[in-house]
């Protein structure tokens, strides 16, 4: 929660969030080319080559950026509960490199990673996990459209090529994909500036961690053109064995500023190679060594051996275009188009593994060594048009969001250890076609009855069809088990209404109800049709109540939410072979909660910042089999449970220090609760409560005109707080002596999570 100690920032913010909704502009007067938009200029020449422009320059420029995302984003007069960071909180938390840590101390989120923070990362919002949060940058969403995932690590410094952020908790404003189940992320690139700027940022952490980026831009020139890039690595040995990671991002813009019309051009690039992590290893494995990773083992003569290129490998492409129109004082007319393109691979070794099971070699007993390759080819294509009205009392939106999803997916075996099978390599075991169709036609309206009274109402309906047809890669026996021909439609009402109300100058309240409907992921139907089961969409009512104060030097906010749902998808906590955790549909479950927000200015160069959620997160009625170890005869247990990986408990505090103007100092504590691998509540499945304590520290020097160099230094877990997060669980049935001989065990993982550890910035701004 960002406090304003002359309280202007609450108004501010409002008088921002009113332009987005309005598509007001800013006016900026236009000026010659300066030495900065020429040294920009040469910077970006290597990625745009464009023609002078020759005809009369404009008197002014203005800056429609921000309509590309009024349908996504709120101001403080729209009931629902939001966070927004701004671009200079982002570059604050740039020292923590990926998305979920930079979001680790918002309201209700709790971050994860499978690697000390580089490589692998996650983030779930009032225990919702990713899949079910919808992300998406200007608007278009991020979210595959199979696995509804965000993997943060395709493309690194994310945060970077962000003007802001906003977080809607519950369930978010109408957008594009798969609606919120819990919260929405809305990401805004960067907008031209008024100026040329450029920036280097260099860093250096814990597990030989390097970070690099630089950006540029020209700022608004008198033909009205921009262009803006920015270039980031990051390369880390990581702090588990895992071979470490090496990701590359890059972010190009083009903007064009008219008197009526804006048009932008932008294509975001990113690569990573990332050992595999996912796996785990056993506590006692981990008490020896809490570096040790399973992943690429094996044994040859004797000595343990492990693969080399045991390693996760994706690119993402990215290209859109943006154009935005005002027609009248009032209408606008705003369309988008995307185009994403993503390949990649992960590679593994195969240690004692069955032919038949894994491989579908029917003519092959026995087990052996082999190494798998499992690829991905998808390409993805959005379109969103809309049309926005602002008047004295009414706002409206009105548009059509349309996407079209191809995806394949195959896998080869690239060696076999055993000599005598006579299979050529490549040999091919599993291809299967993934389509996908995705239209949401919304309206939005905001009315207001006073200057202090208004409401709003949000209505999406939404036809999805998605085909799933080929050979799977699912674990039974014979290849034919594994076929799938799936075909299946969707359609789904999502209504959203609320009303506001500003008490006075400080103080307002608001409430809103909607419902958000969901179709399943790959992952799901796949899991399901392996299984022979069928898996359903899901279906959530929301409601939010909250309550804002603040003043000049104090500010407070409450929000009391439930979360009802019908067939949620919940982790039942173990993995498939790809990673993904496998999801059940729990009958019905809630999410009832409140979040507290607080921030106080003591003096001048001391502040103290905290959000705490206490919630309850249930599973009615829920049906296991529960027993200990060793039992030959398990119990059928039905019992209202926690939901899985949704902890009671989840808060963060920072105090921050500023002893002189340029220097600022942090502690920033974040804690999370007790909570469940799966939805049983079974202790031997339980994920200890922890608590962490980080430090970061900033300098600034001044240099001549508007240049300045800035440190930071990161220090993370503080108190070197050793915890471990759950990989996966599950029972299993030893039956190798046969039926009669059956006994009942629990099994898991653990993710080891590093001590203390550092990451040190040095960023030049010119």
């Amino acid at each position: 929660m960002k406090l304003d100690p002359d309280n202007a920032g609450v108004r501010n913010e409002i008088m921002k969030h009113n332009f987005y909704s309005c598509g007001r502009y800013l006016i900026y007067q236009a000026t010659r080319i300066s030495r900065k938009q020429m040294i920009a200029c040469c910077a970006l020449a290597f990625t745009f080559h464009f023609s002078p422009f020759t005809s009369n320059a404009q008197d002014t420029v203005r800056r429609l950026d921000e309509v590309i995302i009024q349908d996504v984003r709120v101001n403080n007069k729209t009931p629902l509960t939001t966070s927004t960071l701004d671009l200079k909180e982002l570059d604050d938390a740039r020292a923590s490199i990926s998305m979920p840590y930079m979001l680790e101390t918002q309201t209700s989120v709790v971050a994860s990673g499978e690697n000390g923070g580089v490589g692998a990362a996650y983030i779930r919002i009032r225990g919702v996990d990713a899949s079910r949060i919808n992300v998406n940058i200007n608007g278009i969403t991020l979210n595959d459209p199979e696995s509804q995932q965000v993997y943060w690590y395709n493309i690194p410094n994310l945060g970077g090529m962000a003007q802001s952020l906003q977080i809607q908790r519950g369930v978010g404003a109408s957008t594009g994909g798969s609606p919120a189940f819990g919260a929405a992320i809305n990401l805004q690139t960067l907008n031209a500036r008024d100026r040329a700027y450029g920036e280097a940022d260099l860093g250096f952490g814990s597990w030989n961690t390097r970070q690099y980026s630089v950006s540029a831009g020209t700022g608004i020139m008198k033909s009205g053109l921009s262009f803006d890039f920015a270039y980031s690595g990051l390369t880390s040995d990581g702090y588990i064995r895992s071979w470490g990671t090496d990701q590359q991002s890059f972010f190009g813009s083009a903007s064009w500023y008219g008197k009526k019309t804006f048009i932008k051009l932008l294509t975001i690039i990113g690569s990573q190679t990332t050992g595999i992590t996912w796996d785990g290893a056993y506590d006692y494995q981990l008490d020896e060594d809490p570096t040790y990773n399973p992943s690429g083992e094996y044994t040859m003569d004797g000595n343990t051996m492990y693969y080399p290129n045991e390693t996760d490998n994706y690119w993402q492409r990215h290209y859109q275009l943006y154009i935005s129109h005002l027609l009248t004082d009032q209408w606008s007319i705003h369309g988008a188009l995307d185009y994403t393109h993503g390949d990649g691979y992960y590679e593994q070794y195969k240690a004692d593994a069955s032919y038949k099971k894994k491989l579908f070699l029917t003519d092959i007993s026995g087990s052996g060594d082999y190494i798998t390759r499992k690829q991905m080819d998808n390409n993805a294509i959005t379109g969103n048009l809309s049309m926005h009205y602002s008047g004295n009392k009414l706002s409206l939106s009105v548009g059509d969001h349309l996407l079209y999803f191809d995806g394949y997916h195959f896998g080869n075996v690239l060696w076999f250890r055993d000599t005598a099978i006579h299979i050529d390599s490549p040999y091919e075991w599993y291809r299967y076609n993934g389509t996908k169709t995705d239209n949401s036609f919304y309206v939005k309206a905001a009315y207001d009855f006073t200057d202090d009274l208004n409401i709003y109402a949000d209505l999406q309906l939404r036809t999805v069809n998605y085909k799933l047809k080929g050979s799977t890669d699912d674990r039974n026996t014979a290849k034919e088990q594994c076929m799938v021909d799936f075909d299946q439609n969707y359609l789904f009402f999502n209504p959203k209404a609320g009303i506001n109300y500003r008490i006075n100058g400080n103080q307002r309240t608001y409430f809103v109800a909607g419902i958000s409907n969901r179709e399943p992921t790959k992952s799901d139907i796949k899991d399901a049709i392996g299984r022979n089961d069928t898996v359903k969409a899901e279906t959530m009512l929301d409601l939010e109540l909250g309550y804002q104060l603040a003043y000049n030097r104090w500010a407070f906010n409450v929000n009391l939410y439930g979360m009802f749902y019908k067939d949620q998808l919940t982790p039942s906590g173990d993995l498939s072979s790809s990673g993904y955790a496998l999801m059940e549909n729990v009958d019905k479950s809630y999410r009832i909660g409140i979040e507290l927000e607080g921030g106080y200015m003591f003096t001048d160069w001391f502040r103290m910042d905290a959000n705490l959620t206490l919630s309850q997160n249930k599973v009615l009625d829920y049906t296991f089999a529960d027993f200990a170890d060793g039992d030959a005869d398990p119990n059928l247990v039905t019992r209202t449970t926690d939901l899985a990986l949704s902890p009671n408990i989840v808060g963060a505090a920072i105090a921050t220090f500023t002893p002189c103007k340029d220097a600022k100092l942090q502690l920033i504590g974040k804690y999370v609760g007790k909570q469940y691998a799966d939805n049983t509540s079974r202790e031997c499945y339980a994920i200890d409560p922890y608590f962490l304590l980080n430090l970061k520290a900033s300098y600034t020097w001044k240099l001549k005109g508007t240049n300045e160099i800035e440190a930071q230094l990161l220090v993370n877990n503080l108190l070197d707080h050793k915890y471990r997060l759950s990989a996966w669980v599950g029972d299993w049935v030893d039956d190798w002596t046969g039926p009669a001989a059956a006994y009942y065990y629990h099994d898991r993982a653990w993710l080891q999570q590093p001590g203390i550890n550092f990451m040190a910035r040095v960023i030049y701004r010119f």
